[in-house]
């Protein structure tokens, strides 16, 4: 792997974990105390950042250091897009089941087939 890789997926992952927070880069640079045009420049890869930063942006993120360099997708891009467009549809069918659940449970003890 060269250093141009690692920039990469440095770049790639930063932009991910930062998007899944709903960050825009000024706030996130903010957040980090480092500049905008810096962050820009981190999540294109044409610069490199100190360990120090690194940790800055891995604490801001709440995540741990070397997820921001690993190369592999744990979750993919359109994952947090489409459970946050179902959210309410996951919530009620889970709702409801659990219902469903929670009413079969107290019929059965009304009717004396399950003892607590």
């Amino acid at each position: 792997m060269t250093e141009k890789d690692l920039r990469a997926i440095l770049s790639q992952n930063i932009r991910r974990f930062r998007g899944y927070r709903k960050l825009s880069q000024a706030d996130f640079a903010e957040k980090v105390d480092i500049s905008i045009p810096f962050l820009s420049d981190i999540e294109n890869g044409k610069k490199w950042l100190s360990p120090t930063t690194l940790v800055k942006i891995a604490d801001a993120l709440n995540i741990n250091v070397y997820e921001l360099l690993k190369p592999e997708t744990i979750i993919p891009d359109n994952a947090v897009n489409i459970l946050e467009k179902y959210t309410a549809d996951i919530y009620q069918i889970f709702g409801d089941a659990l219902n469903n659940i929670q009413n079969d449970y107290l019929k059965k003890i009304k009717n004396n087939k399950i003892t607590i």
